[in-house]
């Protein structure tokens, strides 16, 4: 007896407000006009002044906000070659984890003989890769910005580097978890394939939004809205062919055609380390 596919979003709910509850009291805010606007409201009280206003307050309504918030990333995706590069290169990636999820129940139903309920047990090789690539991007990109801080030479073309080992785990990942499947190997073997795709997926994830956070500062949050709208149209549209294509590649051949566009991507991590500083620095976005 089993409790119904229901509590699948009863248990992750549960899990996210208990999560939220813990975040609402630890995490620390760190959003600059936030915080400025809270220590204005404390000086009106205390001073009884209240024409007092934050710099960065530039007067605008609730409106003209909601405008600003939805004009201002997609100018960013258009106009900013960093923006829309990075967020293109993410997008694939992201794209790549969806197409996966199309082929992941059917395989291990009809190729390894896997039950409804635990073919939702393939699904823990991605996530275990994804854990391991958070895990190895926090520790060494906090580890790496505290020495170079230290030193006084940080810039923001050093969160890139964390970028290189996911670029070469994701073909590496596809090309085996492609060809495993279609060799019928054993099914540990595809399962272990796609821990490498989620450790790339996460190492090329986070890089490229901690150097938007950090090359857009104050304007952060509509970068890393470009970025979040552009791999969401994307994820939802192109694995909408995910099934055609194995349908006429077969899975080997279907996942060695993403391999090889994984491996075109690879360049791109070494491109913005080595010109990402001069791209952002001669094409200044106004904003």
């Amino acid at each position: 007896m089993t409790i119904g596919w229901r509590w699948c979003f009863w248990i992750l709910s549960a899990f996210q407000a208990v999560v939220a509850v813990i975040c609402a009291f630890v995490m620390r805010e760190s959003y600059a006009v936030a915080i400025l606007n809270r220590r204005v409201k404390q000086l009106r009280k205390t001073t009884g002044n209240p024409n007092l206003r934050s710099k960065l307050d530039k007067g605008l309504t609730a409106k003209q906000l909601l405008k600003l918030s939805i004009v201002r990333p997609a100018k960013m995706l258009v106009f900013s070659p960093i923006v829309f590069l990075l967020s293109a290169y993410v997008a694939i990636v992201y794209t790549y984890l969806y197409l996966l999820f199309t082929t992941f129940t059917t395989v291990f139903k009809e190729t390894y003989g896997f039950t409804t309920g635990t073919a939702g047990l393939a699904f823990l090789g991605i996530g275990v890769g994804g854990i391991l690539g958070q895990l190895n991007y926090t520790f060494w990109a906090n580890y790496d910005y505290r020495k170079r801080a230290a030193m006084g030479n940080f810039k923001p073309e050093d969160r890139l580097p964390m970028m290189i080992p996911g670029a070469f785990a994701m073909p590496i990942g596809l090309f085996w978890y492609g060809w495993s499947v279609q060799a019928h190997v054993h099914w540990i073997c595809p399962i272990i394939a796609t821990g490498f795709v989620g450790y790339g997926l996460l190492m090329i994830f986070m890089a490229p939004a901690t150097y938007l956070v950090d090359v857009f500062t104050l304007h952060a949050a509509s970068a890393m809205a470009a970025n979040t709208v552009l791999r969401s149209v994307c994820a939802a549209i192109i694995p909408l062919a995910g099934e055609k294509m194995y349908s006429a590649l077969g899975l080997g051949w279907g996942n060695s055609l993403l391999g090889f566009v994984a491996v075109a991507c690879i360049p791109i991590p070494f491109f913005f380390i080595r010109y990402g500083e001069a791209i952002r620095t001669r094409y200044p976005l106004k904003l």
